[in-house]
């Protein structure tokens, strides 16, 4: 059960590439190989999972516990862990969920993918720094990316020849490697028609570029999850399964809400819930369930059509009478009364929760967030992330969360509850037992 961590200086790097062309080559070798990602991310671990056919748990070391991470990285085969940002980029104000934070709590070795495409003799200082900068975190390796040439490779392999770290090896600059992106990030693995040919041209560079023996000789010995810093473990997490919000749970699932976390769902149905999904997009009928759950996505892109889907919307009313309903992010814009796109163009919504949602002036909402729910469906304290450009130009009633910073810094009550529905722009991870630390308000 070897381990390794795929990360960089800083965010663009190209990990994420190398990572998937790292898992599609190795799956084609016929090794067991997995991944995972660091931190708060919907759209890598479905990108991860396209490479290798196996499912891709996010760790996030600033809502996880170390006995969560651990059990949800424990399985069979190689794991390749891939990075967020650069590799001790975290939360304010100490990094607190970084990479490294990874690396420390899993022993895992790290290997730094360099964008070297505009640098030469630099690479030696800039590599030195980050493998001697925390003696907790081991970088490993080096695999430079976006190479020139090969008197351009010869340069950079002789700068690093004195740092001590092992170069495993480089990719070439590809245009046909890159990915196309929107605000949130990469387009979806789903919507990319073009997905498998894309996860075949990265495994071809990166076999013909890395070393992956010598990569695989590099990963590291996954933690005992017996060992004295982790704790028993059943089903998906650490401890005792916890309680599902309901026994059955109907689950928008589609191209405009696909932002639910895979280890959530592995939770519930672990503790009994049944989980029956379904498609806003294709006018399904909302399914009898004690909770209807649309999680985030980009509604925006598909507002027209949600509009018009008629049976999803007099469904989702009809069971907002008889069961609770829960939208995070994009599925709390879908239970406004409307939505506002980018052009100004408004879009009648669900009209469950007194709320008007708009894109025509985009700001950034980005962070972790500590969020307290006294009632609802998700009650109680919570580790969460926010990321939206979504503005809220009418929300009236009674807000459904009280919120910190990651720095304990009080922020405006988030979200909105009416009678059975509620929901708000945070992305829920874990529950907050009160044994990961977290500053005094107003420090």
């Amino acid at each position: 059960m070897p381990g390794l961590i795929l990360s960089a200086p800083a965010s663009g790097s190209g990990k994420t590439t190398v990572t998937l062309g790292l898992l599609r080559a190795f799956a084609q070798s016929g090794a067991e190989v997995r991944g995972a990602k660091s931190g708060p991310d919907y759209i890598d671990p479905r990108f991860h999972e396209a490479a290798c056919g196996r499912p891709c748990p996010n760790l996030d070391a600033w809502a996880m516990g170390s006995a969560q991470i651990r059990a949800l990285a424990a399985g069979p085969g190689l794991l390749l862990i891939e990075g967020a940002m650069g590799l001790f980029d975290g939360a304010p104000p100490d990094g607190r969920g970084a990479t490294a934070d990874l690396a420390r709590q899993l022993s895992l070795p790290v290997v730094l993918v360099i964008d070297a495409g505009r640098m030469a003799q630099s690479v030696a200082p800039l590599a030195a720094g980050f493998a001697r900068h925390d003696p907790q975190v081991r970088v490993a390796g080096v695999i430079l990316n976006r190479v020139g040439s090969d008197k351009h490779a010869a340069m950079l392999r002789s700068a690093l020849s004195g740092v001590g770290l092992p170069v495993l090896g480089e990719l070439r600059r590809d245009a046909g490697l890159a990915h196309p992106s929107r605000h949130l990030g990469l387009v979806q693995a789903g919507e990319r028609p073009d997905l498998d040919a894309f996860l075949d041209r990265a495994a071809r560079a990166v076999t013909a570029g890395v070393d992956l023996a010598a990569l695989t000789e590099l990963a590291g010995p996954m933690p005992d999850l017996g060992s004295a810093h982790s704790a028993p473990t059943s089903g998906p997490t650490a401890g005792p399964t916890p309680p599902p919000p309901a026994q059955t749970i109907a689950l928008a699932q589609d191209g405009a809400f696909a932002f639910a976390y895979p280890h959530h769902l592995a939770e519930w149905h672990a503790a009994g819930a049944e989980i029956r999904p379904f498609s806003p997009l294709a006018d399904d009928l909302v399914p009898e369930a004690d909770l209807t759950l649309l999680p985030g996505g980009y509604p925006e892109l598909h507002a027209p059509r949600l509009a018009a889907a008629t049976t999803f919307l007099s469904s989702l009313r009809h069971v907002a009478a008889r069961g609770a309903v829960y939208g995070e992010c994009g599925g709390y814009m879908v239970l406004g009364k409307a939505l506002i796109d980018a052009e100004g163009r408004r879009h009648q919504m669900a009209g469950l929760l007194p709320l008007v949602t708009s894109f025509e002036r985009r700001r950034l909402s980005l962070g972790y967030r500590r969020v307290t729910a006294a009632s609802g469906p998700m009650p109680g304290v919570w580790r969460a992330h926010e990321f939206h450009y979504a503005t809220e130009v009418e929300a009236r009633g009674a807000p459904l969360f009280t919120a910190q910073d990651a720095e304990g810094t009080a922020l405006p009550p988030m979200g909105l509850i009416q009678d059975r529905v509620a929901g708000s722009f945070a992305h829920l991870i874990a529950r907050d037992t009160g044994d990961l630390p977290f500053p005094e308000a107003g420090n």
